[in-house]
């Protein structure tokens, strides 16, 4: 069955009594010629109508699909905690383990050490062409980790006092590697 699309047409009687032959579209009644004041403020009237409430549901729909996509990034968020919880390593062999930026470092020393304390972290490629040959400065940001690979071991404590920086090594001055 091959359905036609109807074409509609306009139908009013011409001059000569004759049926209008001229195809009219979407939500027009007449064509231009035929179409009455009437006829033309109800078509604009449906059409106003019609946008007006496909505005609405659009509006309606897009509320909706942000509360949505923010229940899901708080579900995320929810999940990633519950799995940093039962995936956080606080030692190996008794060495305390530490996030320093995004990264995690052991620490071998005592006391244990605390989040913003400031450490030296060793030289790696990224940091020999970024900083120079040298350890480089860096602050705990959070203890324990979830990194299950090798760590890299945290040279030491970054002195605390200014007379103690002047006498320590000017590479330690450089900037924070986080």
């Amino acid at each position: 069955m091959n359905a036609l699309p109807e074409v509609r047409t306009c139908g009013r009687p011409t001059r000569t009594g004759a049926a209008c032959k001229a195809r009219i579209y979407g939500f027009d009644l007449a064509c231009g010629i035929h179409v009455t004041a009437h006829e033309r403020e109800l078509v604009e009237a449906y059409k106003r109508g019609r946008n007006d409430g496909y505005a609405q549901a659009s509006e309606s729909a897009q509320k909706i699909s942000s509360s949505q996509v923010e229940w899901l990034k708080r579900r995320i968020e929810q999940l990633e905690q519950l799995l940093d919880e039962a995936t956080r390593v606080y030692e190996i062999g008794g060495d305390q383990l530490v996030e320093v930026g995004r990264y995690a470092y052991r620490w071998a020393g005592q006391p244990k050490l605390e989040v913003g304390e400031r450490v030296l972290l060793p030289q790696n490629w990224v940091s020999e062409m970024t900083d120079g040959p040298g350890p480089t400065l860096g602050t705990v940001t959070r203890l324990g980790s979830t990194y299950q690979g090798e760590h890299a071991r945290i040279v030491r404590r970054a002195p605390t006092e200014p007379a103690e920086q002047n006498q320590g090594d000017n590479q330690t001055q450089r900037g924070t590697a986080v």
